[in-house]
């Protein structure tokens, strides 16, 4: 680890796990900012069904309602702007917390991914469009093979993410998604929650949104907005299932299941990614309570 690099703090787990409350906690006790390391809450409108939660924000915030909900936002877009929002906290005198569950947001930060900036290929995509995700990730493998075992099984059946890995490779055959020289020093916090406590959670928190917090008008909120189906369902889990439910493809107690059990796998993903990091040289220091969040935090600092 070296120590000639300015010091960031980062705040990871799976989904419910009560990552945002404890990297405000932190912020409050060490004069910290954050920025948030979730694909979906960079979108503006999606707020139920991303648990932005901003009321509970009592410190400064990035990273969040950043894009149109209606045009694509990439991991180089994402980069960038959490890069800037990282320098800046910094330059202030503030210890900057990166806080979320999106695995590839977190490690292109934190390992300095050198990413290409590749334009659209409208050609490439329109190809594309015949094909499924099992065909376009066969592609993918076949040009970059070791690339290509990197990704998650997200990644994997996501066919708008391999179409653009294929644009990135089609314009740079060299591309291979490599880590840089690390900008931060990051003290990397995970929050260690018991899978049949997870689960609970994630079951309670999708009763309250659906039952208290109106999750459901906002996804018809987002379509009468301009929203399409299919990019609704592109958002995936609740964005998904509530559309189903609303196109009548699924009853109320059918979505609810689904949805529940959707989440608790995607959940299972997210550990699969963050353990996978680890076995590429990631130390990630595993606590059950904030008090141990804490006393790292401060040890690191000084």
């Amino acid at each position: 680890m070296s120590h000639d690099k300015p010091k960031i703090i980062v705040v990871l787990g799976p989904t419910a796990c009560g990552k945002t409350k404890l990297a405000i906690e932190l912020a409050n006790k060490f004069n910290g900012e954050i920025v948030s390391a979730d694909s979906r809450q960079v979108y503006k409108g999606l707020d139920i069904g991303t648990g932005k939660d901003l009321g509970d924000y009592n410190v400064p915030y990035y990273l969040i309602d950043v894009a149109d909900p209606r045009r694509q936002f990439n991991l180089v877009k994402y980069q960038k702007l959490a890069f800037a929002a990282i320098d800046d906290i910094l330059r202030r005198g503030k210890l900057p917390i990166l806080v979320g569950g999106s695995g590839l947001y977190l490690q292109a930060v934190v390992d300095n991914f050198q990413l290409a900036d590749a334009k659209r290929d409208l050609a490439l995509r329109k190809k594309a469009e015949e094909l499924n995700a099992k065909e376009l990730f066969s592609k993918l493998d076949k040009l970059a093979p070791k690339m290509a075992a990197r990704l998650n099984n997200s990644d994997r059946n996501n066919p708008r993410r391999l179409v653009r890995y294929l644009e990135i490779l089609g314009q740079d055959k060299d591309f291979k998604s490599q880590t840089g020289r690390g900008k931060y020093e990051a003290l990397i916090i995970g929050i260690d929650c018991p899978r049949e406590v997870l689960k609970k959670k994630i079951t309670a928190r999708l009763v309250e949104r659906l039952e208290q917090q109106k999750m459901i008008e906002e996804v018809r909120k987002l379509r009468a907005g301009g929203l399409g189906w299919k990019r609704l369902e592109d958002f995936g889990l609740e964005y998904k299932f509530i559309s189903l439910y609303l196109r009548k493809k699924l009853s109320y107690d059918e979505m609810v299941e689904k949805l529940d059990i959707a989440i608790c796998q995607f959940s299972k993903r997210q550990l699969t990614w963050f353990k996978r990091w680890e076995k590429q040289g990631a130390k990630i220091a595993w606590l059950k309570n904030k008090g141990g969040a804490v006393k790292m935090v401060k040890k690191f600092i000084k």
